[in-house]
């Protein structure tokens, strides 16, 4: 059984530890990450994640196992047009291509009804293709148009659920 997990300030360093596996995939694709002193991927601004209302952390579970993790912003954080965006999502490597995180999104989905934004950077293509194959599962209409983000080409989807 899949599940959706608010993550504690008490597990914040479970966090932190998939976060440095996270940013080490994403360093693949961008020239803006780099390893840090102590031999990780650190987030900068990864302690806001509990001092912000809005920043929402959740495990991604199977079998009450820890998969991943998702990286939900929503208001009062998230001030644009939108009620949601999927910031950063993450499965570990033996978890992914199995249909577990279109299941959890499912999840999200019915729990956080409203107007989403997702982007991903256009060279990660795996999460370029993930995505597109999650809206088709999910009989998802959305828009997509590519923006600099950063300074980096990205494909921004909006959707309502």
């Amino acid at each position: 059984m899949v599940s959706l997990s608010l993550i504690s300030q008490e597990e914040k360093q479970i966090l932190y530890n998939l976060y440095s596996l996270y940013l080490h995939d994403l360093s693949s694709f961008t020239n803006d990450l780099d390893i840090s002193a102590d031999g990780s991927f650190a987030y900068d601004s990864f302690d806001l994640i509990w001092e912000t209302d809005g920043l929402t952390p959740y495990f991604l579970k199977d079998s009450e196992k820890i998969v991943g993790f998702l990286l939900l912003l929503e208001r009062p954080f998230l001030k644009k047009d939108y009620d949601y965006s999927i910031n950063d999502i993450f499965m570990l490597r033996k978890f992914r291509g199995q249909g577990i995180a279109i299941l959890l999104l499912k999840e999200l989905f019915k729990q956080k009804r409203g107007k989403y934004v997702v982007a991903e950077l256009a060279k990660n293509k795996p999460a370029v293709s993930f995505w597109r194959k999650a809206y088709q599962k999910l009989n998802i209409n959305f828009e997509e148009k590519k923006q600099v983000i950063d300074n980096e080409v990205c494909f921004v989807q909006t959707f309502r659920v």
